[in-house]
């Protein structure tokens, strides 16, 4: 799953020294923003770049969220351009010298099994069939990663800790908080200080970074680990990096402030995903 990708992102040397956050601001970010909801990927589509996949679930009438396509497709193609910029990952481009992410779903393992990295947003309404949760176990557990972002507040987390049950055992696999240590947060640039990230429809202007009252000011960076010590599955719960990426463009104070950080921490997640 991941061969044809280990050994191909080569950092350059001098990553954080020569590149500011100034240099940032002055790349291809986009405004956000939804195209329509593309086709699902088939085996044809992977050309041995990265591309960025987001898992399209089902989504239960009780759970908590607006669902899977959110930040869809604006979030993944600027973290693709930031990770062609910042690092010598071969980034799969269109013919317009566009990012091509791809949709993915449970339903077709064989096409899961060639992401190396997948992404869901605001699971908090998500919910996995069986045959859908025995796929994704597989998935993880044959070296695939799973980054779940953006969901806040107890009964979100709650709802969809329940479908990560069906998936991983909690008493084989728990959930458990990563220190700030972390290789994780270190892995190409020091995210070892990223703020709470809102979306920024929710953002004050000053030190308000959350999206739920009561007011849940703190961010919690989660894992699930394999047997030897890999995290698998990624929890971003009362934190927004999709829309960091997302919404680069439309406020300088809020690039500044969050989409720095986010674009680092998502580089490092990313680079962690294809090597380890």
């Amino acid at each position: 799953m991941r061969s044809r990708l280990i050994g191909l992102v080569l950092l350059g040397a001098a990553l954080v020294a020569s590149i500011g956050a100034a240099e940032l601001q002055r790349g291809r970010g986009r405004r956000g923003g939804s195209s329509g909801v593309g086709r699902f990927a088939t085996l044809e589509d992977f050309d041995g770049g990265f591309q960025f996949c987001r898992l399209v679930v089902r989504e239960a009438g009780n759970g908590d969220g607006a669902g899977w396509s959110v930040d869809y497709p604006r979030a993944e193609m600027n973290l693709s351009i930031r990770l062609s910029e910042l690092t010598r990952a071969p980034v799969s481009m269109d013919a317009g010298n566009e990012p091509r992410p791809l949709l993915v779903n449970l339903g077709e393992p064989g096409v899961v099994a060639r992401c190396p990295f997948l992404m869901m947003t605001e699971p908090g309404r998500a919910y996995f069939t069986p045959e859908e949760a025995v796929a994704l176990r597989e998935y993880l557990l044959r070296g695939g990663f799973l980054w779940a972002d953006d969901y806040w507040g107890q009964y979100a987390w709650d709802f969809f800790e329940v479908q990560l049950g069906q998936v991983l055992s909690s008493a084989s696999y728990p959930i458990v908080d990563l220190p700030r240590d972390h290789p994780i947060f270190r892995q190409v640039l020091d995210a070892s200080t990223v703020p709470q990230i809102p979306g920024i429809g929710y953002w004050d202007g000053a030190n308000g970074t959350w999206e739920r009252s009561p007011r849940e000011s703190v961010p919690h960076i989660r894992a699930i680990n394999d047997a030897l010590g890999r995290v698998m599955v990624l929890l971003t719960h009362d934190t927004d990096f999709g829309d960091s990426y997302e919404r680069e463009a439309e406020n300088p104070r809020y690039f500044m402030k969050f989409s720095v950080p986010g674009y680092a921490f998502g580089i490092n997640v990313i680079v962690y995903s294809m090597t380890h």
